[in-house]
């Protein structure tokens, strides 16, 4: 008998064990999808030189290997987060990751410029359909506290490092192989992780068998990736130009249309009722504004190391992966933070730390050493972003009812990616202004010091909108303020 009881003792206490062993599997699998999914938003950087001599691309056919995948990304994102809540996050994920890494042989192996700009696109809506599912996957693995948190901060610093990765990454493959290994190489990794998908992930999605809102589908995703596309094309053309204000003006004129649309259905793709939660409002706009920053800083550093230093492309990256530790410190330490300083406090923390590196970052020159110009400047940039993000997609997360997790997880990642493109747009417009069609070491550094102290304005105001907007935590009687409690709308 009493052999019995302790053999049930010691099953009764390993399935706790087994059951967060399980968990951190789940938060593995989906970590390495949304890893996938934000290192091709910037490996194929420093390939592109590589395409077009082997491809003979144009300039236009260039910019749109870049183009097709962000446009596709932005404008499907919303549609794959609702589908992953009523279709199944598990199969959206293999959905998501099989279509992606289907693009990635197709992009590796084409044989002319059309197919490699097709490949990004369907490449970009794997991502859309892909990435929704990996946070709310996270989310549904652990429950909401101290543990949720810490995963979040993990999925975070993962897609960090991607964003990160991405021109060191490319600059070894390319040096070392070809340009078609920076779309390869997510074939080997792509089938891993589906594999263990396969395994470690279970079925889950929202209660009630809704159907899909195909008109709110149809116009959400056709207004986004208008304005996606508008965009991109001030690259080019410029913010004034009509070839950018049509689609822009008629992709914001299509949301508004969806917006009517959905608060007159009854399944609608977008309750608007989520947005009644402050948390969720107040962190997508601050999670927004915040990424305008980011995507640009990889991008100028990059450009800065290589047009103005003369660093090769894998000097470049080499120079970054400091940076790209110091974001992934961050977000590890944040749910650690949390509960002394609370969420809303943290993310204001994180982004005057990292205001304080662009800030530092704008005083660069033509003949900058790496401890003052790229070091220093790149870890505070990128060790404030790490301590922002985990608090504000844990607010966002947490605001969300059970049936709309995809659905919220889907808007975190719209405003990550749609902010992003946004500021790198707004910033090459600044930079453009700045150096007024100069291509000397001089010119250029004006122009990206003039970018990187607009970005430090825009991470002061975010800091202020932060702490005027996002919920405070709730305080219980006798306990101390909850690490992941949000306050009432």
């Amino acid at each position: 008998m009493t052999c019995m009881v302790h053999t049930e003792s010691v099953a009764e206490q390993s399935a706790p064990l087994r059951s967060d062993r399980r968990a951190w599997l789940v938060v593995l699998a989906a970590c390495a999808g949304q890893f996938l999914v934000v290192l091709d938003v910037s490996v194929v950087n420093v390939a592109l030189p590589s395409m077009r001599a082997d491809l003979g691309l144009s300039s236009t056919g260039l910019q749109w290997v870049l183009n097709a995948y962000s446009i596709a990304f932005a404008g499907f994102m919303l549609l794959g987060g609702r589908a992953a809540d009523l279709f199944g996050r598990k199969r959206m994920f293999l959905l998501g990751l099989g279509l992606f890494t289907a693009a990635s042989i197709a992009g590796g192996l084409a044989q002319e410029g059309w197919q490699l700009v097709a490949a990004r696109a369907v490449q970009g809506l794997g991502a859309a359909v892909l990435a929704p599912a990996t946070l709310t996957l996270v989310t549904a693995a652990v429950p909401e506290g101290p543990a949720r948190t810490r995963a979040i901060g993990t999925w975070t610093a993962v897609g960090a490092a991607g964003g990160a990765a991405g021109g060191f990454v490319g600059g070894v493959l390319v040096d070392l192989l070809s340009w078609r290994w920076v779309l390869l190489i997510n074939v080997p990794v792509g089938v891993l992780v589906l594999a263990g998908a396969l395994v470690w992930l279970s079925e889950s999605r929202a209660p009630g068998g809704r159907r899909l809102d195909l008109p709110g589908a149809v116009l959400v995703t056709g207004g986004l990736a208008s304005v996606a596309y508008g965009i991109v094309q001030t690259e080019e053309a410029g913010w004034g130009d009509p070839v950018t204000l049509a689609p822009l003006l008629g992709g914001v004129a299509v949301l508004g249309l969806f917006v009517a649309v959905e608060a007159r259905t009854a399944a609608p793709l977008m309750p608007l009722k989520v947005f009644r939660s402050r948390a969720v409002t107040s962190a997508n706009v601050t999670l927004l504004l915040c990424a305008s920053t980011s995507f640009g800083m990889w991008f100028f550093m990059t450009v800065y190391a290589q047009n103005v230093l003369g660093y090769t492309p894998l000097q470049a990256g080499l120079a970054l992966v400091p940076s790209s530790i110091s974001v992934i410190v961050g977000s590890k330490l944040a749910p650690r933070l949390m509960p002394v300083a609370g969420a809303r406090n943290l993310a204001v923390i994180g982004a005057l730390v990292a205001a304080t590196g662009f800030g530092w970052q704008s005083a660069m020159t033509t003949d900058g050493t790496f401890l003052s110009i790229i070091l220093g400047p790149g870890i505070l940039m990128m060790a404030g972003m790490g301590l922002l993000m985990p608090p504000l997609a844990t607010l966002a997360t947490s605001g969300a009812a059970p049936g709309d997790a995809g659905l919220v997880s889907g808007l975190v990642n719209t405003s990550r990616t749609m902010g992003g493109a946004l500021g790198l747009a707004v910033l090459s417009t600044v930079a453009a202004a700045r150096t007024a069609g100069g291509t000397t070491p001089e010119a250029l550094t004006e122009g990206y010091a003039s970018a990187f102290r607009t970005a430090a304005g825009v991470l002061v105001a975010a800091a202020v909108l932060m702490l005027l907007w996002l919920p405070r935590p709730e305080r219980r009687k006798g306990e101390e303020s909850l690490p992941g409690a949000v306050g009432t709308p």
